[in-house]
């Protein structure tokens, strides 16, 4: 090897130091993190007392803890659950495993090993916790985060007193199916259940795969799986018949000059987001389980019923769930769908039943607005403005819509092409006070 070779890995070499270094400086934040978050739960539950409202259904200790959580995900950018989980992880790193926090602080483990260790440890009993934190750290420091969790699973199965059959009894209450947006239109849906049914399911979707494979079929094994998968979940039924003639709705928002071909605008899918503007006509076209929902760029819509109905019109409901697609409290993702419609000012204190005092909120937070000291005002667009317990302020944006392609000057939509919009049907005349529709915020 020459010198200039050797002198080049050299260089490399102090540039991987480097990472090393920065990484445990990430790891020394997150202990210092953790350190601060398990401080604070305990000052908010010291102070807990003082934080009541008075009249309200909740505890003092309940405001205090539903605060906390809601405050400290909203500063992070973290969903509510995450939060938690956070709060959870601090306080483990703080009373239960000293040894896994002083690792962690000294870089010598990364906060997703901790993560493991803790995730492990929280089902092991307390008198063999610190047993199982000093036999998998002398392994962390050399493992990556899988191949920890594999060796901390098999030493857990080693201490823990009950049977796996006892602990099974109680994880498979929580089972569950996840999605989650994906790039380029696409998507991914996730399974947590019992290891044999997920097996299983796999099992017989692979052998209705495997069955459709042939000289003339050009999908790969990966995409017959995907298809034959979602042909059963869209079409199939359950042994005993549950699910025969069911197919879940789902609202598809296209521009009416997309589905007359006159522009490319991409279309929405309502917990989604823009899907490209051929199937977005597909799907207007009549495809089963979707509604179809027209804006049209000089379409209106019902903004506000006033002081003369409490109960907010079919109309209005749909452009809200439209322009909302969510709850609208910082960070929560609930769909709107099944969220409630929320007075910002309750209609008991005069609060209009308009388009700038109405905004979905799930249950959880609903109850957070009405039993604790967050606040909500609206601003203009559809921009919700919080106020949280402390006095910080965080700002929530409506659900990215379709915007309406102004029409060409020469071309005028007929009437046969724009059938009635579900979720935009023409408005009342506005009152001085009330805008016209408002414009959707861009991606």
């Amino acid at each position: 090897m020459t010198a200039a070779f050797i002198a080049r890995q050299e260089a490399l070499g102090s540039r991987f130091d480097a990472i090393a270094a920065a990484e445990r400086e990430i790891a020394a934040a997150c202990a210092r993190r953790a350190a601060l978050v398990d401080e604070a739960r305990r000052f908010s539950e010291a102070t807990a007392a003082r934080r009541a409202v008075p009249g309200g259904r909740w505890s003092a200790g309940m405001v205090a803890e539903r605060e906390f959580v809601s405050e400290l995900a909203v500063t992070l950018r973290f969903p509510q659950r995450t939060a938690e989980n956070l709060i959870a992880e601090s306080r483990a790193l703080a009373d239960e495993l000293p040894a896994t926090r002083a690792a962690l602080q000294s870089g010598e483990i990364s906060y997703r090993h901790a993560q493991v260790l803790i995730g492990q440890a929280w089902r092991v009993p307390s008198a063999a916790k610190a047993a199982f934190e000093a036999a998998l750290l002398r392994s962390a420091g050399h493992l990556t985060a899988s191949k920890l969790k594999y060796k901390a699973r098999v030493l857990r199965e080693r201490l823990h007193p009950e049977t796996i059959l006892a602990r099974h009894t109680i994880s498979v209450l929580d089972r569950k199916v996840m999605t989650e947006a994906e790039a380029d239109g696409m998507a991914s849906l996730w399974l947590y259940d019992s290891a044999e049914r997920v097996h299983a399911a796999y099992l017989r979707v692979t052998v209705a795969a495997l069955s459709l494979q042939g000289a003339d079929e050009t999908r790969t094994l990966s995409q017959l799986r995907a298809d034959v998968l979602t042909d059963l979940l869209l079409d199939g039924t359950t042994p005993t018949g549950v699910g025969a003639g069911i197919r879940a709705t789902v609202n598809v928002t296209v521009p009416v000059l997309t589905l007359m071909g006159r522009t490319e605008e991409p279309g929405h899918l309502e917990g989604y987001g823009p899907i490209d503007p051929d199937t977005a006509r597909r799907l207007a076209g009549g495809a089963t389980g979707f509604t179809r929902l027209l804006t049209h760029p000089e379409t209106g819509v019902v903004l506000s019923v006033g002081r003369d109905h409490y109960k907010v019109p079919k109309p209005l409901k749909d452009w809200l769930r439209l322009r909302d697609e969510t709850c609208r409290f910082p960070g929560c993702t609930k769909p709107a769908a099944h969220s409630d419609l929320d007075h910002s000012l309750d209609w008991q204190f005069d609060g209009l039943s308009a388009h700038d005092n109405l905004a979905h909120l799930c249950p959880g937070c609903h109850a957070l607005k009405s039993e604790s000291g967050w606040t909500v005002k609206h601003l203009d667009n559809g921009h919700l403005h919080w106020t949280s317990p402390t006095g910080r302020t965080f700002t929530t944006e409506p659900a990215t819509l379709i915007r309406a392609t102004a029409p060409p000057t020469d071309a005028t939509p007929p009437d046969t092409a724009a059938p009635p919009a579900i979720a935009a049907p023409p408005a009342s005349a506005p009152s001085p006070n009330e805008p016209p529709v408002p414009e959707p915020a861009p991606f």
